[in-house]
């Protein structure tokens, strides 16, 4: 079944509270790898609120959005120099997109420590420079 905007919206807000329970319990490693999918996933449903009912996907688009680097979904998206700018150089905004860049896929079989984990969840929720609140704003 296809995903819709609305599906990547919620499993965002879940992953992100699934991430929240998992290092309230210590276990920094789901913790990193789940809070790192919750921006996937928000940035995908950016990317799905680009799209018309019925209109048939632009091949490049649609295989770029079928990926996990955020760099890349930002751009696909349309959101890459927007992001810049509301992120300038040497602001807490952009310190927290460089943490949460270095996030991959290939988290799922990599140890993490304690910090590295709640590092990437605070980079990712804080309230006012947060790279997940700064995406909701877009989807």
């Amino acid at each position: 079944m296809p995903m819709t905007r609305t599906d990547f919206q919620h499993l965002a807000e879940v992953r992100i509270a699934e991430a929240a329970i998992l290092l309230a319990n210590q276990a920094w490693d789901g913790a990193y790898y789940l809070a790192g999918y919750a921006v996937e996933c928000a940035l995908k449903a950016c990317i799905a609120k680009m799209t018309q009912a019925e209109d048939f996907p632009d091949k490049k688009v649609a295989e770029k959005s079928w990926q996990h680097d955020f760099n890349e979904l930002l751009t696909v998206a349309g959101l890459m120099k927007l992001q810049k700018a509301d992120a300038p150089h040497g602001s807490l905004r952009e310190n927290n997109w460089k943490i949460a860049k270095d996030w991959n896929e290939q988290a799922r079989y990599q140890r993490k420590s304690q910090s590295e984990a709640e590092r990437l969840f605070e980079a990712i929720t804080d309230t006012t420079d947060g790279v997940l609140p700064w995406i909701k704003q877009h989807w």
